[in-house]
């Protein structure tokens, strides 16, 4: 069997090696080509182009690169319409995926995608051009799955990796132990985001929230990870005007920071669903430039922001959006999370219903969909013949 696979980020590296491990579990001689990373060639990917090549971030960038850019997809493409794979299976990056599964697949190649671009947020009319690149979309969260089946799109729901990751249980006390962190008195985890903006928008209103937090319940103590240096010289710089506020800067390990904490007060984003999965009780709150929020409260369609929100199907967890997002509504907000019971127990009951729902072992449930996708597009003779298409 030989499988083609692009990944053009870390995060899809990631990815694309545990699937291929997968695969490889269920076909020894299987062979992989396309565009990965370290993880992915250790797995024996036969990489056409350096990944890095693809690895671009911002506006700019991108359009300086993309000649370049370009003629790596045109390389890719006339390698695998020349020398068909029994699949080809794009990972994340939909803007530079879709584009080459479509022309594959009008090729005759059978295509699939792993992750869902965000249509159940914004930009809806994606799925048209979906339906037209993917004989398979493998989605890691259960509510996309209606989402294309309304529009002709067979998909498949995965699991989502970091819920196989992350154990049903994590000890607070071993984790406040590994960063140095008293293991009496409650404590809040502060995560204001990893980019300049974000944390300069949010910062200042989760520290005033703290600081008014800390009068309220002098045991109280609190916990931030910087994302990188740039934004602990940032948070620094904002913590000159709380002298004797308890609080304690750590470099990353936000994951760390999360599992030793009480109650956590975060930005939307990726890490509300690491704390779902650490069954940690949150705020979610969020800002962004006036004219930017002018722009997305047009374009985003969904109800919610936060994931677990999304994932409950309910307000589960407190929202506050822009001009919502003040540091006394994050008080009033995180107040009753504290106690430990009542909203705070109920957060955590849902978050455990949800952490048992994505938990399904992602690797082996993405390779038996992708195998799937090739008998089924193979026929009823090949999918019975050893070796599927007959390449190996």
């Amino acid at each position: 069997m030989r499988i083609g696979i692009l990944a053009g980020e870390a995060s899809g590296d990631i990815l694309g090696s545990r699937l291929i491990a997968a695969l490889r579990e269920r076909h020894p001689n299987l062979v992989v080509e396309g565009i990965g990373g370290p993880l992915m060639a250790e797995q024996g990917l036969d990489s056409l182009f350096p990944m890095e090549r693809l690895s671009v971030m911002g506006f700019v960038e991108p359009l300086k690169r993309l000649p370049e850019l370009l003629r790596i997809r045109g390389t890719v493409y006339r390698h695998f319409r020349d020398n068909p794979p029994d699949l080809f299976l794009g990972i994340d990056s939909p803007d530079f995926n879709l584009h080459l599964e479509r022309k594959l697949r009008r090729a005759g190649v059978t295509t699939a995608h792993l992750v869902s671009p965000t249509v159940w947020a914004w930009r809806a009319g994606r799925l048209k051009g979906i339906a037209r690149a993917v004989d398979r979309m493998l989605c890691l969260f259960p509510f996309e799955l209606p989402i294309y089946a309304g529009h002709g799109v067979a998909a498949s729901f995965v699991g989502h990796p970091l819920a196989d990751e992350i154990p049903p249980e994590v000890d607070r006390a071993a984790a406040r132990a590994a960063l140095g962190l008293a293991q009496q008195g409650r404590l809040l985890a502060l995560l204001p985001g990893s980019r300049g903006g974000e944390v300069g928008l949010l910062a200042p209103l989760f520290l005033q929230a703290a600081s008014q937090l800390s009068l309220l319940h002098p045991d109280l103590r609190f916990v931030l990870p910087g994302a990188n240096r740039e934004r602990e010289a940032q948070v620094r710089e904002l913590l000159a005007a709380y002298p004797g506020l308890p609080l304690t800067l750590v470099s990353g390990r936000s994951r760390e920071v999360m599992a030793a904490a009480d109650a956590v007060l975060l930005a939307s984003g990726t890490a509300t669903l690491e704390a779902t999965l650490l069954k940690r009780p949150m705020v979610v709150a969020y800002r962004m430039a006036p004219l930017s929020w002018a722009l997305v409260r047009r374009l985003v369609k969904t109800p919610f922001a936060a994931l677990p929100n999304i994932l409950a199907g309910r307000a589960l967890v407190p929202e506050l959006i822009q001009d919502d997002a003040t540091a006394q509504a994050m008080v009033e907000a995180i107040e009753p999370l504290l106690a430990g019971q009542g909203a705070a127990a109920e957060q955590r009951e849902a978050f455990d219903a949800i952490h048992r729902e994505l938990a399904l072992g992602f690797a082996g449930q993405a390779a038996e969909a992708l195998l799937a996708t090739i008998r089924d597009k193979a026929g009823p003779a090949a999918a019975s013949a050893p070796g599927g298409k007959g390449r190996g």
